[in-house]
């Protein structure tokens, strides 16, 4: 197998590569102690107190909460979602309403749950007596119902326990903000929690779990079942619980929060450590919405993360958002957006095609040179750089313009995997949803056949019968990965294969007609 034929091979294996590591593999949370970023490991765990427990140095959280029953306490109805707050002062139930948000079976899409195990603005205390005390003990509000239509309501729900008063003064919003004043008669250190992450679009192909904005802006994450010891971050600037669609978040832009998520359990357990016995925080909770986010605070589409390829795939969204604002289509947007990539790129692509039908045509001298010398390696080596040379062929002339596509390629994967936009967004036909699957397997089969006939005008000058037999399944290797991947993800690899074979055909001629012009 030739340089250039080992390179053309792992370019394309290491497309496949990037998909799968990026899933499977790549590691969401980096718990080094940098800074004001510190790791405890698990042993410094409670496993038996029922609340987190601070020293110094130290911080020791039981992830399970006691087994208490909870009512509802409080009812907040809005035209966009529902809440219900429970006897223990914690969100019990979110469910956000609208036709973007209806389920086939007629019901809405609820982001947090009863069943929950860690719920938005539950409070634990330091002190083991004081918060098993706490969770056996309700919470009284000053009303019950909340209509939200009428502009922003505040309810205050009072606990009082044997040696302290809590407080919980929250006010809703009808953009899905809110604001939590949490005060103690009595100064005990606390923790209270953003939640865990909502459980309404948990999808293995993208990140699940917490996310924390340090205060020089850069970002750790927890990913669920993928991470060991706790994270403690001082002064962050927001604490979000992400799924594939929606978060849960506490922000805090002007004088930070005392972050620490911990990792027992499968799922991370985040919380705020208030050490005075007072905090305001500011919430949301709601689908990952960039124009919402935005409007609340630009700074939270942070809140919006696209993985390793964040710095490209972020520039990328706003791209098609803005193609989006003038066609109003997101299917459309995708094809018209992918069309205009490939023009981009088409330099790169141009130099790449050309060195791989030099190479092509070069390859029955290759074959001469590699029987003559195949005892003499460094002979061989010597006298294939004198005909590419000669001939003004680059053996890495076909990979490196693909090897430099491939970030943009999988920034575009990972924008098209996460965005929320798509969500409820038709296209053409059945296409209602282009966050959903193809539910008839068309687009995925129409983006293996066009993977198919690329391979077919593509120069191929492969030397070797495995690698021949391994490109050769790569179209439908390809196509079983898409089946079930969002229809907006295998519209665009389609597109972008359909425009790559025209784009083959016009060089395949243009270097046709160069010979023909040589040879007369």
């Amino acid at each position: 197998m030739s340089q250039n034929q080992r390179m053309i091979l792992a370019v394309v294996l290491s497309i496949i590569f990037f998909v799968v590591y990026d899933t499977y593999f790549m590691p969401k949370a980096n718990l080094q102690d940098m800074n004001q970023t510190k790791k405890v490991t698990q042993k410094t765990i409670n496993k038996v107190a029922p609340a987190p427990q601070t020293s110094s140095d130290t911080v020791k959280e039981s992830i399970k909460t006691p087994n208490t029953k909870s009512k509802t306490l409080v009812t907040i109805k809005s035209k966009k979602f529902s809440i219900k707050v429970d006897s223990l002062g914690r969100i019990l139930e979110y469910t956000l309403l609208g036709e973007k948000f209806k389920k086939e079976d007629g019901t809405y899409t609820t982001i947090i749950k009863d069943n929950m195990e860690l719920k938005p603005l539950e409070v634990r205390f330091s002190d083991n007596k004081l918060n098993t005390e706490a969770f056996a003990t309700p919470y009284s509000a000053d009303k019950s119902e909340i209509d939200l239509d009428k502009g922003s309501q505040t309810v205050v729900l009072t606990q009082k326990l044997s040696s302290n008063i809590v407080t919980k003064k929250i006010t809703f919003n009808q953009d899905g903000t809110y604001k939590v004043e949490v005060s103690l008669e009595k100064p005990s250190e606390f923790f209270i929690s953003n939640g865990e992450h909502p459980v309404a679009e948990r999808d293995k192909f993208v990140f699940n779990g917490v996310i924390v904005e340090k205060n020089d802006d850069t970002l750790e994450k927890v990913e669920s079942g993928k991470s060991e010891g706790s994270l403690k971050v001082m002064d962050a600037k927001f604490l979000a619980s992400n799924d594939k669609y929606y978060t849960t978040v506490f922000y805090d832009f002007d004088k930070g929060l005392d972050v620490v998520v911990s990792t027992e359990h499968e799922d991370p357990k985040p919380f705020v450590k208030v050490e005075s016995g007072k905090i305001d925080l500011n919430g949301y909770i709601g689908p990952k919405d960039f124009d919402k986010l935005k409007a609340i605070d630009p700074r939270l589409t942070n809140v919006i993360e696209y993985g390793f390829f964040t710095f490209i795939a972020k520039p990328m969204f706003l791209f098609l958002k803005y193609i989006y604002g003038l066609i109003g289509n997101w299917g459309w947007t995708i094809v018209i957006a992918t069309i205009i990539i490939k023009l981009v790129l088409f330099p790169l692509t141009f130099k790449g095609m050309v060195s791989m039908n030099k190479m092509k045509e070069l390859s029955p001298k290759v074959k001469e040179i590699q029987a003559k010398y195949k005892g003499e390696p460094q002979k061989m080596n010597a006298k294939m750089m004198e005909l590419y040379k000669k001939h003004g062929a680059n053996p890495m002339g076909g990979c490196l313009p693909m090897i430099m596509q491939i970030p943009v390629f999988f920034a575009i994967y990972r924008v098209l995997l996460n965005s929320f936009e798509l969500k409820q967004s038709a296209w053409i036909l059945w296409y209602h949803d282009l966050s959903a699957m193809d539910p008839y397997y068309v687009l995925p089969l129409l983006m293996g056949a066009t993977m198919f006939w690329q391979q077919h005008v593509t120069p191929q000058n492969y030397t070797d019968p495995m690698q021949a037999k391994i490109m050769k399944f790569l179209p439908l290797i390809f196509t079983f990965f898409f089946v079930t991947f969002p229809a907006g993800l295998t519209l665009y690899w389609f597109v972008n294969n359909l425009f790559s074979v025209g784009q083959q055909y016009y060089v395949n001629a243009i270097f046709k007609k160069a010979k023909e012009n040589k040879k007369g």
